[in-house]
């Protein structure tokens, strides 16, 4: 329902009607798609990750792989799927906790929504996310679809393997340098 505001003519110093103020709109902010280039550093801020990313493929089940247990300090990007920044969502994953550690992903736990996930690229762009949401899963790793879900927009899945249950993160493209 719309209310008119009667506010005093200046001319005749008799009420007169002025215009409904326009209501306020949220206009969603659209970020295009980037071209497809091979990402190459990953870095989030709130939980310290500044780490180097190794391409991956297929396990046997068709999940995509983690990095070798010997580099447990880097992240893996699952090749067969989106790049950072380009329609899709782009998968990265990583070791939560090894015996012999900590591994690359031992907080993502810890993301928030509104937190940033920046991802330097071959290219020389950036492709920065903001993380929407953080899901635990019990399995010991969770199933493929879940893992290579499609979405219409440049999205983001940061998979941690390892300790006890799994951390899923999932972002959304915000901008691109």
């Amino acid at each position: 329902m719309t209310t008119a505001v009667r506010i005093p003519s200046m001319a005749t110093g008799s009420p007169a009607v002025a215009a409904p103020a326009p209501s306020p709109t949220v206009t969603p902010r659209v970020t295009q798609a980037m071209s497809r280039s091979r990402p190459v550093r990953l870095e989030i801020p709130r939980i310290g990750v500044r780490a180097g990313l190794v391409p991956l493929g297929r396990d046997v089940d068709g999940s995509p792989q983690t990095p070798p247990a010997s580099r447990a300090n880097r992240a893996g990007w699952y090749r067969y799927g989106a790049a950072p920044g380009s329609t899709g969502e782009a998968v990265i994953t990583g070791y939560a906790d090894l015996a012999t550690g900590p591994g690359v992903f031992a907080r993502l736990g810890e993301l928030r929504p509104g937190d940033e996930v920046v991802v330097l690229r071959r290219d020389g762009r950036e492709a920065v996310f903001t993380v929407e949401r953080v899901e635990r899963v019990g399995e010991d790793r969770p199933s493929a679809r879940r893992v290579r879900a499609q979405v219409p927009y440049p999205g983001i899945r940061l998979v941690a393997h390892g300790g006890a249950g799994q951390v899923i993160a999932y972002g959304r493209l915000a901008r691109s340098t």
